[in-house]
């Protein structure tokens, strides 16, 4: 880890005031502060999204089927996802990181602030507002912290988004404990209204703090021109005006329903990422050595997503089987559904450090390949241990939390195997000048996992996950880990690390 003292310096030169927290600069410990929130309010609403959404209307709830909830919560993580690629154009080319990022806090709290009104439409509008705005925060906050490295720092640069992935994962423990306990407990509107406040404090103290941030981030590092600009707005208001047409007409109809919105999200969630390859495969500024690579990157990429896919089950399908078939009393205390979700983070943060010990001691003899089918066997096992767990529960019957528990500890395995790994090989196998693009399209892998793994109940056609569909998905993983296994050399030299 470079010192502080080396950071201070690339800081100085930018504005920055005298170290602060953990002796860093006071520009670090703003867009810290701003994360840690920013992650506060993501993954306090995931872990009451889904419960939210599948209680009744006499409850607060929004009242839809088990299966329906599912498809919002999938496709709600996955126009985050999709949302990143024009944020991130956003700031690159219009704002510049420090106005995206502020924006998007901005939106976001607004969104929130929606949700916390009691009302069907204020919550559908605030879920749109924090999907739109933190596709323009995490690109840009991302890009920003970046920008107070030299092009050359890479120890330095490496140590302070490892710092930043921490925040993640401490925002993530503590997040489902106050909001699920807020809004599972007391009024889901409370816990929607206390993911605002946090999230409105990290816009204040990103505000107080900017002063530290001298010039960086202020302009667009390739301002769009105006005939560009003209044709993204162009561009972005046919779509929108087709959209908006097509649902005012199913309304009109009167066969509107909300699973119609979480197809369109399903379909753009496959159509953009074939669309991005494709315009990286044919770009001519990519020679063929780069197109080999790229070929070879989407097999990892394919992998990417069914890890997701099945990862997002975690707010959805192991949720519905915490509240429904899970004996939450612990001394007396009945435990809130969403509490279980804090256990994935509590695995990355214990787990973390000793797989990245494993890579270095292992090094070139272990390839991305390999990794990936840790990470992939690992999630495989979570989902077999809770067919194991939901054949335990058939008939009605309350089962231990320890099942649950033992399955999020492995799905956090699973992730801290696979996650920086897929960031890492993106970056690695990008043609040069495509780094940041290559880089945007891998969260998409995301994006299409979420999408798709958040329609599991509505494919099988129940409403109630079984031992049967935890089996399918976890024999899935564990298939596709060992045929990862099997490929892994000749798919290293093909991906050239």
């Amino acid at each position: 880890m470079a010192t502080p003292t080396t950071v201070l310096t690339t800081a100085e030169t930018s504005g920055a005031a005298a170290p602060d927290l953990l002796r860093r600069p006071r520009w670090f410990v703003t867009l810290f502060v701003t994360d840690m929130w920013e992650r506060f309010s993501f993954y306090g609403m995931l872990a009451i999204l889904f419960l939210f959404a599948s209680a009744p209307a006499s409850r607060g709830g929004l009242g839809l089927t088990n299966a329906d909830a599912g498809m919002l919560f999938g496709a709600y993580a996955a126009a985050i996802f999709l949302a990143a690629l024009p944020g991130g154009w956003l700031g690159d080319r219009v704002f510049g990181s420090y106005r995206a990022t502020l924006y998007g806090g901005v939106v976001i709290t607004a969104g929130h602030l929606l949700m916390a009104m009691p009302t069907e439409p204020t919550v559908f509008l605030g879920l749109l507002f924090i999907a739109a705005g933190t596709g323009l925060l995490k690109p840009n906050l991302a890009s920003l912290l970046s920008s107070f490295y030299p092009r050359g720092a890479t120890a330095a640069r490496d140590a302070g988004f490892a710092v930043f992935y921490t925040s993640i994962q401490v925002s993530a423990l503590v997040a489902p404990l106050v909001v699920g306990s807020l809004g599972e407990g007391v009024n889901w509107h409370l816990g929607f209204a206390v993911a605002a406040l946090g999230m409105g404090f990290g816009v204040w103290q990103y505000v107080r703090g900017s002063a530290s941030f001298g010039e960086a981030g202020r302009l667009p590092e390739r301002p769009a021109t105006p005939a560009e600009r003209r044709r993204a707005a162009r561009t972005s208001g046919w779509a929108l005006a087709v959209v908006a047409a097509a649902f005012t007409a199913d309304g009109l109809a009167g066969t509107f329903a909300i699973r119609h919105v979480l197809l369109l999200v399903t379909v753009l969630s496959l159509a953009v990422p074939v669309r991005c390859f494709r315009g990286l495969l044919r770009d001519p500024e990519i020679g063929p050595a780069d197109r080999a690579r790229l070929r070879a990157y989407i097999w990892l990429f394919a992998a990417s997503a069914l890890f997701w896919g099945l990862h997002v089950q975690g707010g959805s399908l192991l949720t519905l089987f915490a509240r429904d078939s899970t004996d939450r009393a612990v001394f007396g205390i009945r435990v809130p559904a969403s509490w279980f979700q804090s256990a994935t983070p509590l695995a990355i943060l214990l787990l973390a450090p000793v797989f990245a010990w494993l890579w270095v001691r292992f090094g070139e003899r272990i390839g991305a390949a390999v990794k990936f089918a840790v990470g992939m066997t690992s999630m495989g096992a979570a989902l077999l241990l809770m067919a194991l767990a939901a054949e335990s529960a058939q008939g009605g019957a309350k089962v231990s939390p320890l099942w649950l528990l033992g399955t999020y500890l492995l799905m956090g395995a699973g992730e801290a195997a696979l996650a920086p790994v897929g960031m890492s090989v993106a970056t690695a196998v990008a043609p040069a000048g495509f780094l940041s693009q290559l880089v945007g399209v891998s969260w998409l892998a995301a994006a299409l996992g979420a999408s798709l793994g958040g329609s599991a109940l509505k494919a099988v056609g129940t409403n109630t996950p079984g031992p049967g569909l935890f089996l399918v998905l976890g024999a899935s993983a564990v298939a596709v880990g060992c045929g990862l296994l099997l490929a892994a050399r000749p798919l290293s030299r093909r991906l050239g690390l």
